[in-house]
Formats: structure tokens, C-alpha cells, sequence
């Protein structure tokens, strides 16, 4: 199968040469890396010049973009600013942040995921972090959803959820539109990458508004929104983290916002969280 992916990186100097390696040391090489320098000011660019003079198959890209980080929008204008420097001859598309190291087999295990199941749209590994001298599971994972850090679409099911919406909530909303449309998420608890940056460091009390506004966005509606809320404020041991996406989504509510789904989408939308949600409360 051919992978094609791209990196979109912002001052990732200390991490960027890691995940480039573990990506020439697959056992499956992807056919094309595009990297996308996002206004870096440190030494990002010049390490990716260094590896796409060592590999042919490695594109560096310079995005001039704000630097004022945005969750959601900055990374994936970035994606697309890559995305549009490849073809259209892929099997498989990734979207990989620039901190991860991948085990040598991630490619191989994934491609074979896709071949044994057509109707797999998406599908991905694990993130770990280093907590106390070891790599554990980050505490955002969830069995049944990929993170945004390592998501690899089949062609046809990218192509039918249009691409990637860039707005927080993106990586939520993806797979959201791929069971819509029919698809399966797969993910494989084997697959252990190592995430050197965890999730949300750079993320300010603003961006905690958009998590509620994403809610809103995606029509979850009060009540979900207020479980999806605490669940995450949970764990992040967060009180304010919840106050702040509740205040987002009534913000949002108020400012009558534009929605990111149709209002057929937003119902089979809430009827899939609300079966999840029995399922785990063993209700049927």
C-alpha cells in the first residue's frame, strides 16, 4: 500500500529528527513524507533539509503561518499546506505530529489493518508518555479513537468525510463522519509510539473555550456536553477545564455559531454517543 504523510512542525527541533528517523527505519517504507516547517524560528528547518538531502522519498515545506497557536486550525491549515504538494496516487493518508517516535513495524501493522478489512476507513496505534522513568498509556486514550497525533485515513474514506475540518475537535469529528458514512475505526493496542510532548502543554484558558464550543459545533447538545466536559476535565484534573468548556459551549450556543455538521449528521451524531454511553454503563 502507499503511505503518504505529512508532518506539520513548529519549532520541533528537539523532536523532529527522532520521528524522522523512525520513519527511514520502517519496514514499509512510506512512498512520500512531505514536512511541513510552520514558521519555525528554531533548527527545524535545517534538520529537514538534512533528511530530505539524505532521503529522496522526504519533502521539506515552509508554511508562513500566525504565530499565534490556535488549536485545531494552526496544525491542520499546516496538513493541508503539505497535502497539496502530494499527488493523489496513495492508499493511505497520515497525519503525524512531529514528536512521536514510531516503532519500526507501525506501517507494516497498519497496512495489513487496512488489507484485511475494506470497510477499515481509519485506524492507529497508542500513544505513550514518560511518567516517573517509564512509557505509559496517555491518559487521553481511548480504545475506540485514534489521536490526532498518528491518524492514517484509507483514500476513499478522506475523500467521503472531505478531508479534515480546522477547527479544535477536528480529530473527533473525522471519525465521526467516517462511521456516518459507513466506516470502521480500528485501532491496535500492540502499536506503542512514543509521544515526547504530551498533549496540551501549550494550550491557553481561550482554547479551553473552544473545547466547549467544538461541542457545540459538532451538535452534541447540553447533556453530552456536559458528560463529554467532565470526562475530560477528569482527566486532566481539571475543575476549571470543565467550567471553561461548558462557558464554551453556551458562548457558542448564544453566538448562534455555524455548525460543522448537517442536521442529519448531528443525529446519527448523538445516537452513536448515547449507545457508547449505555454500553459502558452496561445498560442496553
Amino acid at each position: 500500500m502507499n503511505f503518504y504523510i505529512v508532518i506539520p512542525a513548529h519549532n520541533e527541533e528537539a523532536f523532529i529528527s527522532g520521528m524522522l528517523q523512525s520513519m527511514v527505519e520502517q519496514t514499509v517504507l512510506p512512498k512520500k513524507v512531505v514536512v511541513v516547517d510552520d514558521a519555525s524560528t528554531d533548527g527545524t528547518s535545517k534538520i529537514i533539509q538534512q533528511f530530505s538531502e539524505k532521503y529522496t522519498f522526504i519533502e521539506g515545506v515552509f508554511h508562513n503561518s500566525q504565530k499565534h497557536h490556535e488549536p485545531g486550525s494552526k496544525v491542520i491549515n499546516a496538513f493541508y499546506k503539505g497535502f497539496e504538494a502530494l499527488d493523489k496516487n496513495f492508499d493511505i493518508i497520515c497525519k503525524f505530529d512531529a514528536d512521536l517516535i514510531f516503532p519500526k513495524n507501525y506501517l507494516e501493522k497498519i497496512a495489513v489493518i487496512f488489507q484485511q478489512d475494506p470497510a477499515i476507513g481509519m485506524a492507529g496505534g497508542f500513544c505513550y508518555i514518560v511518567k516517573n522513568g517509564e512509557w505509559v498509556l496517555e491518559n487521553l486514550t481511548n480504545k475506540d479513537h485514534i489521536r490526532g497525533a498518528l491518524k492514517a485515513y484509507r483514500k476513499e474514506c478522506f475523500e467521503q468525510i472531505n478531508g479534515l475540518k480546522n477547527t479544535m475537535g477536528w480529530d473527533t469529528v473525522d471519525e465521526l463522519l467516517a462511521q456516518y458514512h459507513g466506516w470502521k475505526i480500528k485501532t491496535d493496542t500492540s502499536l506503542q509510539v512514543k509521544h515526547l510532548k504530551p498533549t496540551g502543554k501549550v494550550y491557553s484558558k481561550a482554547s479551553k473555550y473552544k473545547q466547549g464550543e467544538a461541542f457545540y459545533k459538532i451538535r452534541y447538545g447540553f447533556w453530552l456536553t456536559l458528560i463529554a466536559s467532565a470526562k475530560l476535565a477528569s482527566k486532566k484534573n481539571s475543575f476549571s477545564f470543565f467550567m471553561e468548556s461548558i462557558w464554551g459551549y453556551f458562548k457558542a450556543k448564544k453566538s448562534n455559531l455555524e455548525y460543522l455538521l448537517s442536521e442529519e449528521e448531528g443525529k446519527f451524531v448523538r445516537k452513536l454517543r448515547w449507545k457508547k454511553i449505555r454500553e459502558k454503563l452496561g445498560m442496553r
